[in-house]
């Protein structure tokens, strides 16, 4: 199998937790917005969405944070030859790991469970992040 490939498919992955979360969060303020219940205070200040829209909305754009990462070393890797087995290994235990934390957030929302679940992501991030180096610095 094509390494490219294979490390395209964790990547997929990830953008679709993305979206799933992205129309999840649209359906829940669409909910807030018809109950009437989103606090807005001032123009121009985001307003605030009251119970499951705020969670989800926190999950969703959770997901447009570090996770952005994840998408440059994984298209880097591509593009630098470095897509290799332990690279798209490590690619897809940071997605599962992602979903596990997007999975906490959005249902029992215990603070250590979540924390633990991003505190590992982020290492298995740190080390795709090291592993590209040293194959750019090494010349592969």
């Amino acid at each position: 199998m094509n390494p490219n490939l294979s490390i395209v498919q964790p990547l997929l992955l990830q953008a679709g937790l993305t979206f799933v979360l992205l129309f999840w969060m649209a359906k829940e303020r669409l909910g807030a917005i018809r109950a009437g219940t989103v606090i807005r205070n001032d123009p121009g200040v985001r307003p605030i969405w009251p119970g499951r829209a705020g969670t989800i909305s926190n999950a969703f754009h959770n997901q447009l944070e570090v996770p952005m990462l994840f998408y440059v070393v994984v298209i880097l890797a591509i593009l630098t030859g470095s897509a290799d087995y332990p690279m798209t290994a490590l690619a897809w235990v940071y997605v599962v790991l992602r979903i596990i934390h997007a999975a906490i957030f959005t249902t029992y929302n215990k603070i250590p469970h979540r924390f633990l679940a991003y505190l590992l992501s982020n290492l298995v991030l740190i080390t795709m992040w090291v592993k590209l180096a040293i194959h750019v610095f090494t010349a592969g």
